[in-house]
């Protein structure tokens, strides 16, 4: 395969005295894989016997089936993995039928050590990111963006294990929760400081790793931002009074929202502003947690009533530790991953569980 690699200027800055007045910043980053009008462009930053390169990689469109990405983590040469890129990113389906076997997670937003360990202990994949969840699904209830030091790592592990699951039967939900539309859309006010300058290392503004003409761009874009599987409905932060009005359907709710996943919230129809308001977003939503006036038990009825569900799976607000609500009826799964908590839910044989990164069960007896 022919392959054109050409080191940026910017490794001087770099390798300089840049580096060495802020040696906590840069990191290993990417890659990025970014379509041109008659070829294929990769940008990353890679460790090169100890030292951080820049490097650029050039293919012809017809090379693509043999494009092999490695991807680093940082701090953890070893985890590094491989990628093949897809062929084809096709948008999702909004509604599955039920699934003996699930596993839940939400906002890792980059903690890729900490979601490693919890996918092996728990035996969706082993330590070298081979399939071993066999016909179960792994769902990620949004935010995969932003607080982390190892973003595009993340993204790659999902993007390769959507693949491998299929070959088992086996499927990954990706959902997007607020940090992810943010990312997308130009909002940038959680974004880690080093990955503005890792951009700005390979020759590119942080705007373009994510845009449209990129394989994560269209990877990202193609995610939904609420599904349902059997008798569950998943999405980051829940479904508000003011969206429940709309009755509109799980797939309807996708295909609205999806042209404006990039689109400034400023520039969003008023028609369509329940779907990205802060207040009344099924990505924003935090009425299940108000305090105050918290969202009633009538209207978590009457939203499983409306989806024909008889449970709801979401994140967005940090807890303790995974735990049901509503008599069981809301599962609230965000723990803090960046504090170390690393816990998902496991749904198996229609019984749920909490689960850690050493693969310990808890088992709620539900009415």
């Amino acid at each position: 395969m022919k392959r054109f690699l050409i080191f940026c200027l910017l490794i001087v800055v770099l390798l300089g005295k840049g580096l060495a007045e802020r040696p906590n910043i840069v990191t290993t980053d990417g890659p990025y894989v970014f379509y041109l009008k008659d070829s294929i462009e990769v940008r990353e930053i890679v460790d090169s016997n100890g030292r951080l390169v820049p490097v650029k990689s050039l293919y012809f469109n017809s090379e693509k089936p043999r494009i092999k990405l490695n991807v680093p983590v940082v701090g953890n040469p070893k985890h590094g993995f491989a990628v093949s890129l897809k062929d084809i990113v096709g948008e999702e389906p909004s509604v599955f039928p039920n699934i003996g076997k699930m596993l839940i997670v939400s906002d890792i937003e980059g903690e890729f050590e900490g979601f490693r360990q919890l996918m092996i202990s728990n035996k969706v994949m082993d330590s070298l990111y081979n399939w071993t969840f066999g016909s179960g699904h792994l769902i990620i209830c949004g935010d995969l963006f932003d607080r982390g030091q190892d973003v595009a790592a993340y993204l790659w592990l999902l993007y390769e294990l959507e693949g491998a699951a299929k070959v088992h039967g086996g499927y990954v939900h990706v959902l997007l929760g607020n940090h992810d539309i943010m990312n997308l859309s130009g909002d940038w006010r959680y974004v880690e400081p080093k990955y503005f300058e890792q951009a700005a290392i390979m020759g590119k503004d942080y705007s373009e790793l994510y845009a449209d003409r990129t394989e994560l761009g269209k990877w990202l874009r193609s995610k939904n931002i609420i599904e349902k599987v059997g008798d569950y409905l998943f999405l980051h932060g829940g479904i508000s009074p003011e969206l429940l009005k709309k009755n509109w359907r799980i797939s309807e709710i996708n295909s609205i929202a999806r042209p404006y996943y990039g689109i400034n919230s400023a520039n969003i129809p008023d028609s369509l502003r329940v779907l990205f308001d802060g207040e009344t977003s099924p990505f924003w939503y935090r009425g299940y947690f108000e305090e105050s006036a918290p969202t009633s038990l009538s209207e978590i009825e009457r939203t499983l009533s409306l989806y024909n569900c008889k449970y709801i799976v979401i994140g967005h607000t940090i807890v303790d530790e995974i735990k049901p609500l509503y008599g069981g009826k809301v599962f609230a799964v965000d723990v803090n991953h960046h504090k170390g908590v690393h816990q998902a839910l496991l749904i198996e044989n229609g019984k749920p569980y909490m689960t850690d990164s050493n693969g310990n069960l808890t088992e709620w007896y539900m009415r």
